[in-house]
């Protein structure tokens, strides 16, 4: 409808020819919303899915036609994923469901772009997604699937970037039409496949598993870059360009005159056995010795024993390698004999304060997420952190290169991190930190984001520079100053982990299009701004878990967005920090700017480049 008509669109001249005025209330009928019938087409497609599978309730009970499926970001119906009030996604992960998925039901859901159903009890031949030729990624893992699936399942699927069937029992080869050059992850492991493993094109492969199968031939060249562990189980793969058996090895035809061993061979071979097995037997012990994780709550000398575990292992490479030039020089034998405690345990894994006889103290963190990055690759990125001066960034003192794990030596900040100030309760009668002021909250937020700045102007070229932004990785020295720490970590992390290891990965993009960007940082500012005024605990919806955006973190910054508006802004905050008249309205502004940053929409949410001049204007 033309601007010119839209004012006579209600003013209907009772004289009009009646077929006039039907043309005009079909026009009235077409201008509805497009988002309210696309609301209406989803709920009606899902209710349609929900009658094809069984034991549906109470796990779908949400799933009525009083309330919209989505609204803006918000799923309304359990295991919904929202984007902009359109049905993005469904994740029906532990439900118990059962029954022939219509997938017809779902060709209704035009939005749809992530399925995920994993660990139910479907049973059958796979359904054909073809018909979603949107879907971005399929998630069937943790199910009773079976019998082959047809060559050509996923032909046509353009889009399709993430494929997991793991743990089912389908049978046969492995369709070719897995085989695409969009194809970025892709786990086909504990099933029964066998035959030959498709060429598949390198590029954008990203995570490849087909384990525990009964595969064989050649491992294909673009694969041969992952590790063993992918294809442990198929006896008969290996990795050169032919799987010959060569002529000697093949047994012998039962007409075949075979020599008879003498006592004297068959002692030397079953000595040789018992060798072999006990030497088996001791390199486990070492492996299990290695991997064990520490306790916390030991005492100071357990870091030091498995710190002196790891100098025993790496005798040929306890040289490290030295990021400043102002630092006295020391190498891993020194941090032995170091006295040691352990600090904490986090994604990534322990780290310890080691304090050497000079009084002069450090913190060695271990990283046993980075066993993929060659060591070239390693040095690179080591060079690069090196280059990163700043004053509210913690500077790297050292490293160490080892293809199992990577240890990381910073300096030692005596007064501990924002998120251990912050959440407090069950120190205080034990003599613990006091609650931090309001100048003293609002100067960690002001260092916090100009470290984040300092990132993002450095490394233009990073989907998130920071990418694991929040309140126990913001460090704090005795004046309030800021120290982000476990910053630009995303590079070297496995991309097996990075989604489980690193906040940003937890962002509502990533839940709804499967990347992070830029503004990932600002999310994670936001969420550490709400978290620092109100003294709310956050970290069991950012640390390790699923891989999608959890509803409960939603939840949480909605709750707080709504108490906000019931009570006022001095209801959700922090009553340690002190407040009074004059700093109640920096308070409230420094709120307001942590819901923009945390605003779900892309679009909606602040630059970095704002909230930093929007943070720099308040007072303390």
């Amino acid at each position: 409808m033309k601007n010119g008509q839209e004012g006579q669109c209600c003013n209907v001249d009772k004289r009009a020819p009646m077929n006039t005025m039907i043309v005009m209330m079909v026009a009235l009928m077409v201008a509805r919303p497009s988002r309210v019938l696309a609301q209406e087409n989803a709920a009606d497609a899902l209710l349609k899915l929900k009658t094809s599978l069984v034991n549906a309730d109470p796990a779908l009970g949400s799933w009525n036609p009083s309330t919209p499926p989505c609204t803006g970001n918000t799923g309304n119906w359990a295991g919904v994923l929202c984007y902009n009030g359109y049905v993005r996604g469904l994740q029906l992960d532990n439900m118990g469901l059962q029954g022939q998925i219509d997938v017809d039901a779902l060709v209704g859901l035009q939005t749809l772009r992530t399925l995920s159903i994993k660990n139910n009890n479907f049973q059958g031949t796979m359904p054909d997604w073809r018909k979603l030729p949107a879907l971005t990624s399929l998630h069937l893992s943790g199910n009773q699937f079976s019998g082959e699936i047809p060559d050509d399942a996923f032909t046509g699927m353009k889009s399709l970037t993430k494929v997991y069937l793991s743990s089912n029992k389908f049978t046969g080869p492995i369709p070719t039409s897995l085989a695409s050059p969009t194809m970025e992850e892709l786990g086909l492991d504990n099933n029964q496949f066998s035959g030959s493993i498709p060429p598949f094109p390198s590029g954008n492969l990203q995570i490849f598993h087909v384990s525990g199968n009964q595969l064989d031939g050649p491992i294909p060249p673009s694969l041969r870059k992952f590790d063993p562990s992918s294809f442990t189980g198929n006896t008969a793969l290996c990795e050169g360009d032919s799987c010959e058996i060569p002529p000697d090895l093949h047994p012998l035809p039962p007409s075949a005159e075979r020599k008879k061993l003498s006592p004297a061979m068959i002692f030397i071979i079953i000595l040789t056995t018992l060798l072999a097995l006990f030497l088996l037997l001791l390199l486990l012990l070492l492996c299990l010795w290695w991997c064990l994780d520490i306790d916390i709550d030991d005492d100071v000398e357990s870091p030091r024993a498995r710190l002196d575990t790891a100098s025993q292992m790496t005798q040929q490479t306890t040289k490290l390698s030295f990021m400043r030039d102002d630092r006295q020089k020391f190498d891993l034998q020194d941090l032995m004999r170091a006295s040691a405690e352990v600090l904490g345990s986090g994604n990534f894994g322990a780290s310890y304060k080691a304090v050497f006889v000079d009084g002069e103290a450090v913190v060695v963190k271990r990283f046993k997420q980075m066993t993929n990055v060659t060591k070239d690759e390693f040095h690179e990125h080591m060079r690069v952190l090196g280059g990163l001066q700043h004053p509210h960034l913690l500077p790297v003192v050292a490293y160490l290169y080892r293809k199992e794990e990577k240890l990381i030596v910073f300096d030692f900040i005596a007064n501990t991190s924002l998120g251990k100030h912050l959440h407090r309760d069950g120190r205080r009668a034990e003599g613990g930190p006091k609650p931090l002021n309001w100048p003293c909250r609002l100067k960690a937020i002001k260092g916090a984001v100009r470290g984040l700045a300092h990132l993002h102007t450095e490394l233009p070229g990073l989907e998130a520079p920071h990418g694991h932004l929040k309140s126990s990785n913001v460090l704090l020295d005795s004046n309030c100053n800021a120290l982000l720490m476990d910053y630009t970590l995303g590079p070297v992390v496995n991309l097996a982990q990075i989604t489980e290891a690193l906040v940003a990965y937890k962002c509502p993009e990533y839940a709804m299009i499967g990347k992070i960007s830029r503004k990932s940082d600002v999310w994670c500012l936001g969420i550490l701004i709400l978290e620092t005024l109100t003294g709310r605990a956050v970290d069991e919806y950012l640390g390790q878990g699923g891989l999608w955006y959890g509803a409960e973190l939603a939840g949480w910054v909605k709750g707080i967005v709504e108490e906000a508006n019931e009570k006022g802004a001095v209801g959700v905050f922090d009553k340690g920090m002190g407040i009074n008249t004059e700093a109640e309205a920096e308070m409230e502004k420094l709120l307001q700017i942590g819901i923009w940053c945390c605003q779900e929409e892309l679009d909606k949410r602040l630059d970095l480049v704002d909230a930093l001049a929007k943070i720099e204007k308040l007072h303390e």
